[in-house]
């Protein structure tokens, strides 16, 4: 039964399901061992651009969020394959930076970075608690679509600074506008002994094993959707979970799965780009201690990620018992990726290879065509402008992206930007934060970079530049940017400084179509 023909059922029936939705402890599902094995590679055929047309005019949006989930550990995830074998997956997703809140910021707002003014974790020039003085929080896709008649739910991690017990001026633990149901945490990143603030009330959990904080937030995610299907109208929830982050802590009964499972030894590893730029040129080659480490470290991601591809069956399965998975669009996505050994940088992000920027964005369900890769260029500020054109809203002045939406349904838009813009800016320095480098060798210093199908161009506060031809060195380990014509460099140059100073949809898509 169709959830646009569930208006009449009583409200005793409605009331229980929104009990169900704040259930805060998960029943114990058995292991998933996902096998190692090539990506499926189906081509089964979907309804195209007609499925959006004729299906319901607001579809449902379910959003998860994971933490630093870089390309390789989606082999080890058989709930996320079976998605892509139903879905679409876009091979030039790139995030505006890598790293959490300017990433995190530019999803909610669809803006880049210059725009926001969100470059780092915290501090004078990131953060939640810049995030929040700005007012960036009275307009997001919460917002966007809270105001089109959308019951929304946030579960998980918000943005870097925000802790579970904050407040202002003496009032309650606080929750951002747009958001009907809220159960967000702070720095939860073991996944056991962490706080949630739940609608405005602190609750504190602790170390047994259904609070496993994934497990928490899938059965809390799976409750809303119950309860918001019941009611007959259109929802959104995000579930934001903290893995795979370091520490990298798996669920209990995932803890020994992989036994072996070692760091993929790609061209990349252990080796410098020739030609490196100047901040890399001369970092020391991995140490034994270091291999070691990170082999420990991958094996525990992949352990780690076993609970959100659950999460993810569970809540597609409770999508279809709730009579709405055809009215539903899932989004998979990742913050930012993580390198482990690449370049002979032991485990971290924030650079501009692909390992750190290029990350999975898969989406399945309502209007989606089936068993389709889009080469297309796309970043995170292109979700906001997707969901308010599946509400049937326009997007917001402010937004910088353009909608999926087209792209989702198997055509071709009109225009299309041929490259993407990532902005990074000064590292991560601070102790407290979780992504604290102890090595400062080991960051970039602060630079702009622009990511087309087949180029990566980056340049560095310095003045050294990076050029890589992805598709005759996919491994990124030849710079060529000493190499190029000089008029190149210029034509490289004007087109950074269009991109990082566009304001709005259309002047960002002329800087970023001009790209060649």
């Amino acid at each position: 039964m169709s959830s646009r023909s569930r208006r009449a059922l009583s409200v005793a029936a409605v009331a229980a399901a929104l009990l169900a939705a704040t259930a805060c402890t998960t029943t114990a599902a058995s292991p998933t061992t996902a096998s190692p094995s090539a990506l499926p590679a189906s081509q089964s055929s979907q309804p195209g651009p007609a499925a959006i047309e004729s299906a319901s005019t607001q579809p449902n949006i379910v959003l998860v969020l994971t933490d630093d989930l870089s390309k390789n550990l989606v082999r080890y995830m058989p709930n996320l394959r079976k998605m892509q074998q139903d879905g679409t997956t876009f091979t030039n997703y790139t995030v505006t930076d890598s790293l959490c809140c300017p990433s995190r910021a530019s999803l909610f707002k669809g803006q880049f970075p210059h725009n926001t003014g969100i470059y780092k974790n915290h501090g004078s020039d990131g953060g939640f608690r810049l995030f929040h003085s700005r007012g960036q929080e009275s307009s997001t896709f919460a917002t966007d679509l809270k105001a089109a008649g959308y019951r929304t739910g946030f579960f998980g991690k918000y943005l870097n600074e925000y802790l579970p017990a904050t407040s202002f001026n003496g009032g309650k633990p606080y929750v951002p506008p747009g958001w009907d149901q809220w159960f967000a945490g702070g720095n939860a990143y073991d996944n056991f002994i962490y706080a949630l603030n739940e609608n405005g009330t602190v609750k504190k959990y602790g170390k047994k094993p259904q609070e496993y904080l994934t497990d928490v937030l899938s059965a809390k995610a799976t409750g809303f959707i119950t309860a918001s299907a019941a009611t007959g109208s259109p929802f959104m929830l995000e579930v934001a979970t903290y893995a795979p982050h370091a520490p990298f802590t798996p669920a209990p009964r995932d803890a020994k799965l992989f036994p072996g499972l070692t760091i993929p030894r790609t061209a990349a590893y252990d080796r410098l780009p020739a030609d490196a730029p100047a901040w890399l040129a001369g970092h020391p080659r991995l140490n034994a201690e270091q291999k070691a480490r990170m082999d420990v470290e991958f094996r525990k991601r992949a352990q780690s990620v076993q609970s959100v591809d659950r999460m993810l069956g569970a809540l597609r399965d409770t999508l279809t018992k709730a009579g709405v998975a055809d009215e539903t669009l899932v989004v998979f996505a990742s913050d930012n990726g993580f390198h482990m050994g690449e370049y002979t940088l032991p485990s971290g992000k924030q650079t501009a290879f692909d390992t750190d920027v290029n990350v999975p964005l898969i989406v399945a369900g309502h209007g989606v065509k089936a068993g389709q890769n889009v080469e297309a260029v796309v970043e995170n500020t292109d979700l906001r402008p997707t969901f308010a054109n599946l509400a049937g809203e326009p997007a917001p002045a402010e937004v910088d992206g353009q909608s999926l939406r087209q792209l989702l349904a198997g055509e071709t838009p009109a225009r299309w930007r041929t490259a993407a813009l990532i902005e990074h800016r000064d590292p991560a320095t601070d102790p407290a934060d979780p992504d604290y480098e102890h090595d400062s060798i080991n960051i970039p210093p602060s630079y702009d970079a622009i990511r087309t199908a087949d180029f990566t161009y980056v340049q560095y506060v310095d003045g050294t530049r990076e050029y890589y031809d992805r598709r005759a060195d996919p491994d990124q380990l030849r710079n060529l940017a000493g190499s190029l014509p000089a008029d190149r460099l210029t034509q490289l140059r004007a087109s950074v400084r269009a991109m990082t100073t566009c304001v709005g949809a259309e002047a960002c898509l002329t800087a970023a179509s001009a790209v060649s």
